[in-house]
């Protein structure tokens, strides 16, 4: 069954439309684990902190930012298939990498948590059924369903990396 557009919000599209629907989810977030970890590791030291603009975000930070996204996605995604009805907030996402402090931090550090969060993004992922996949809550004042959030969470961190490629190496 394809992901239905009545599942997100259009601002989400650009994400789905970065994301392989023939997999599963939980397909998706295991095989982008080993190539995102590989891909980091392999950017030069002397790119971690490095930003191709003024006021744009270092490697580290679009890291930590995709961490961040994958976290509050995900605890969303757990809310709702948990049938708790209390619409999410949005976030400010710069508000998040100000203080994230991610320069401070090493490139492994990053990585590692990462790892731990993923890993935990595809537990949680593995552990629900067709059904509850598609259980609608709402976040940011829209509908959205828990498995949008999965394709969202897939498509935002291909969306990232893609830039990091076309900009940052």
């Amino acid at each position: 069954m394809g992901l239905n557009t009545s599942e997100y919000h259009a601002f989400y599209q650009v994400y789905i439309d970065k994301t392989d629907k023939k997999l599963s989810i939980v397909e998706g977030l295991s095989q982008q684990l080993d190539t995102v970890v590989l891909f980091y590791l392999s950017i030069a030291k002397e790119k971690h902190d490095y930003a191709y603009a003024k006021g744009k975000w270092s490697v580290k930070d679009v890291l930590l930012h995709i961490i961040d996204t994958e976290r509050i996605l995900a605890y969303r995604a757990m809310r709702i298939a948990r049938q708790d009805k209390t619409p999410l907030m949005g976030f400010e996402q710069d508000d998040y990498v100000v203080h994230g402090f991610a320069k401070k931090r090493s490139m492994e550090s990053l990585i590692e948590e990462y790892k731990s969060v993923r890993l935990a993004t595809i537990t949680l992922f593995a552990s629900l059924n067709v059904d509850t996949l598609l259980s609608i809550g709402e976040a940011s004042g829209f509908p959205i369903s828990v498995r949008a959030l999965g394709y969202i969470i897939l498509g935002h961190e291909n969306h990232h990396n893609l830039i990091i490629k076309e900009r940052y190496l």
